[in-house]
């Protein structure tokens, strides 16, 4: 692994989570996209080198509208860049963590991604992500 790639961080209302985060951070966000086979809208922060990615559900059974029922608002996953995520996965399994997908899938922002199992990484959803093309 690289270096920690961006945070995710759930949200209830990406209208008002975007003009807080703006705010905050002092820029607008570079990109907003949906990926409609995980019923999520995405918008992304870039602050210096790091990155920061609001999660809003568009489904109301997806992903994150279930974290959003279960948890509230905050962290969603802590995203880590590889640069070969096939191998990256294969490593981690071998060494015991279990992964949600057996094949990395089209995220957001351009990346590969796949996922670690919170119950195998002390509670915190693992994101893996290679920029497409690379």
């Amino acid at each position: 692994m690289k270096k920690i790639e961006h945070l995710g961080i759930a949200v209830k209302n990406m209208e008002d989570s975007n003009a807080l985060f703006e705010k905050l951070l002092g820029v607008a966000p570079y990109k907003q996209e949906e990926v409609a086979s995980e019923g999520v809208l995405t918008s992304f922060f870039k602050n210096g080198p790091n990155k920061i990615e609001l999660l809003a559900a568009t489904e109301p059974n997806g992903p994150i509208a279930k974290f959003l029922e279960k948890k509230g608002e905050g962290i969603h996953h802590v995203a880590f860049e590889v640069e070969d995520i096939v191998g990256e996965m294969e490593r981690l399994k071998k060494e015991g963590f279990t992964l949600l997908n057996e094949k990395p899938k089209k995220g957001a922002d351009n990346k590969l991604v796949a996922f670690v199992h919170p119950k195998t990484a002390n509670g915190v959803l693992v994101e893996l992500c290679q920029e497409i093309g690379k």
